[in-house]
């Protein structure tokens, strides 16, 4: 499933890490005292934790090119997530080793050998020798930028936490992570470096720090950004919702269907996610964002889109694009997940694929006659059966329920765009039932 290419990546870049480690320091063959296997340990620990750090931050340059392999942005930035999360957990162990084997000596767990003494060894370089001087400075340094860095990412995975302050405060981590690069750069291990492990760090740890400088000097999106103008606006009261079209400038490369932007409405608030739901036509420039109010800033965006209101909107991003080449799909858009085929009807109303089947269900708690009649004439216009699926009618909508609208279910592939919990649940069904992992594609829009 492609969902999921997030946990393979990480899964593949720790496995790599971890053998490189082990062939750099074969000290962990070794018998072990308790000191022993702490210095060990806090090696690979550390390496582990600055590699994550490092992947994340560029990652969250927005690069294009990674866009591809990985799948889209939604994708990019759940591996982000879970490399913030994997660099927090083992910096807590490296933390652990180094404070807290201090307070096991004290409190007498354990017994300290001699020290060896810190200077330099006759045969140091001078750059292993001014590394060397620089240890305790970069102690310090590596001990309260984590303490800041914990912090700010367990901010960042509370969703309670407003997300224009989530956005402010995570872009500290930037200026944290180049002094944890400093902290890393000094105390790893000097022969790492002329080793395969060293060679893989090099580039991680200069374009981490290449990235880093990108988000502190306000540059990340700002080559994919576009003005446009508000030229027309729907509210849709029942649904939360609010309609909005915009006549785009000429900064704007187009976009496919099943894409999304970042849209800025209020610089202060920055910018924000949303799917677009228009095709992309050059002679009209126009596109499409359909916001339900599931938060502050987009509740309060009926308010502040008012028809010739300019914002800044930035991308395209995502691949959600609908392209498989199989025969019969299967759409699912739960509430505002709608959004990504409604763009997709009005594509195929102009293009259309006579050689694919498509059903289209629609789950949403609530009937508004006004956008339901939209959604029908665009599904007839582009040739696709909807199949609207309201809760409070029609009871809630699960995969046996959809298999048995849509025959033949074994060779389409389902496209699902909606709530987490729901995609969750309705691929875990498809899988159970036969269907092909590769065979389900989902939009993993929550970017926090």
């Amino acid at each position: 499933m492609r969902a999921l290419v997030f946990q393979r990546h990480l899964a593949a870049g720790l496995l790599l890490l971890t053998g490189l480690w082990l062939w750099a320091d074969p000290r962990w063959l070794q018998p072990q005292t308790y000191f022993g296997f702490r210095a060990v340990a806090m090696q690979y620990s550390g390496v582990i934790a600055i590699a994550a750090m490092s992947v994340a931050m560029i990652l969250a340059t927005r690069p294009r090119w990674l866009e591809t392999p990985l799948v889209g942005l939604d994708k990019m930035y759940r591996l982000h997530k879970w490399l913030g999360i994997t660099a927090l957990g083992v910096s807590v162990v490296h933390w652990w080793l180094g404070q807290g084997s201090r307070w096991m000596v004290q409190w007498g767990w354990v017994t300290r050998g001699a020290r060896r003494p810190r200077g330099a060894a006759p045969d140091q370089d001078s750059l292993q020798a001014w590394l060397g001087s620089q240890r305790h400075l970069a102690e310090t340094v590596g001990e309260w930028a984590f303490y800041a860095v914990a912090m700010l990412l367990v901010l960042a995975l509370v969703k309670r936490f407003p997300y224009k302050l989530f956005a402010k405060t995570h872009t500290w981590m930037a200026a944290l992570y180049l002094a944890l690069v400093f902290h890393a750069g000094v105390l790893m291990q000097f022969n790492y470096w002329d080793q395969p492990l060293g060679w893989l760090m090099l580039p991680l740890l200069a374009g981490g720090v290449a990235s880093a400088v990108w988000v502190l000097t306000g540059q990340v999106g700002r080559r994919r950004q576009a003005r446009a103008t508000v030229v027309a606006r729907q509210e849709y009261p029942a649904l939360k919702t609010l309609e909005t079209e915009l006549l785009v400038d000429a900064g704007w490369p187009g976009h496919r269907a099943g894409q999304f932007a970042f849209l800025t409405v209020d610089p202060k608030e920055g910018p924000h996610p949303f799917t677009l739901a228009s095709a992309w036509d050059p002679a009209t420039r126009r596109l499409r964002f359909v916001t339900k109010a599931l938060g502050d800033h987009t509740a309060a965006l009926p308010a502040l889109l008012r028809e010739g209101q300019v914002v800044t909107v930035e991308g395209p991003y995502g691949r959600f694009d609908f392209e498989d080449g199989r025969a019969r799909q299967i759409w699912v858009g739960a509430g505002i997940g709608i959004t990504p085929f409604i763009a997709r009807l009005k594509q195929l109303a102009r293009q259309p694929m006579t050689d694919t089947e498509i059903d289209l269900f629609h789950a949403t708690p609530v009937l508004d006659a006004t956008a339901i009649e939209k959604l029908h004439r665009d599904a007839r216009a582009a040739g696709v059966r909807l199949h609207v699926w309201v809760d409070s009618r029609d009871g809630l909508l699960d995969g046996e329920r959809i298999r048995a609208q849509v025959p033949g279910w074994h060779q389409a592939s389902v496209w699902f765009c909606g709530p987490a919990g729901f995609g969750r649940s309705l691929v875990k069904d498809f899988m159970a039932s036969g269907l092909a992992p590769t065979a389900f594609h989902q939009e993993l829009f929550e970017l926090r």
